[in-house]
């Protein structure tokens, strides 16, 4: 079994989106563009309301996958297709936007502490065009699991000590977790080889990652291999570790539409302003 270790570590940088909202983007800036076949890492954290309350009013997406996972706050989204649902607290969004899809994902409160995380997903040449679908997932279905003492984990995507998580029919064969770990906490990890990966600390000061430490706000590149060495730092600490198939395949960006070609952009604008979504 070979061990992972760290080839990288990326920091956030402060931006906004939607209508205003303040978030730190840690994949998708020029420190890191992308990990295929991971687009964008956001997190979201902020008890300020003014940070938060415009939302993400309607937007398109095309070619890829958003996923959200909530932490703290309430927010709804709803789209041109008649699709509505709740993001609260522990809950994952998985949306596979296909064609096309027009949504939105509005704050449900005006004060308090709103917190999560946005992955975006890239979806092959052959799925571009397949029809938008969602999976939500409310906290009560995301299994969590005591793999080792001081250890507990949230199976989102992926397997782990006999737990599957509730994400399933995605095509880079994702793993998502969130792994709290006590101090000297220590957790021996089985990743699929070949996986591209990363982990990120969003609670406490800092984790050991591969035999390194990782601190808060940071991430860590994964190189390949099978198993990936986790242990608790002095303090109590969360991360998330994310794998994925890597595509290998061409890509074309353009705001939020994720391509192969040029081409294949300005089809996508075209069918926007078509009304085609």
């Amino acid at each position: 079994m070979s061990d992972r270790h760290l080839t990288r570590r990326i920091r956030g940088t402060d931006t906004s989106d939607g209508a205003g909202v303040k978030l730190k983007r840690i994949i998708g800036q020029a420190g890191l563009d992308m990990l295929d076949p991971f687009l964008l890492l956001d997190e979201f954290r902020s008890d300020d309301a003014g940070d938060y309350i415009a939302g993400f009013p309607e937007h398109p997406h095309r070619g890829f996958e958003t996923v959200t996972y909530m932490l703290a706050g309430h927010m709804q989204h709803h789209d041109n297709h008649g699709n509505r649902g709740d993001l609260t607290p522990g809950s994952v969004q998985w949306m596979t936007a296909g064609r096309g899809i027009l949504h939105s994902e509005m704050p449900q409160q005006e004060d308090g502490l709103m917190w999560g995380f946005q992955l975006w997903v890239n979806l092959p040449a052959k799925d571009k065009m397949t029809a938008p679908r969602y999976q939500d997932i409310g906290p009560e279905r995301i299994p969590v699991v005591r793999p080792a003492e001081g250890v507990e984990v949230k199976v989102i995507a992926g397997e782990l000590a006999g737990a599957t998580g509730p994400v399933e029919g995605i095509v880079t064969a994702p793993v998502y977790l969130d792994i709290g770990l006590q101090p000297g906490a220590a957790l021996t990890l089985d990743l699929p080889a070949g996986h591209h990966g990363f982990a990120y600390v969003f609670e406490g000061q800092s984790a050991l990652v591969g035999g390194e430490q990782l601190r808060r706000s940071e991430l860590g590149v994964l190189s390949d291999g099978e198993q990936l060495q986790l242990a608790g730092g002095d303090e109590p600490s969360r991360l998330l570790v994310v794998a994925g198939k890597p595509l290998n395949e061409s890509v074309a960006r353009y705001g939020p539409f994720v391509m192969n070609t040029p081409e294949q952009i300005h089809e996508a604008i075209a069918d926007f302003r078509a009304g085609k979504f």
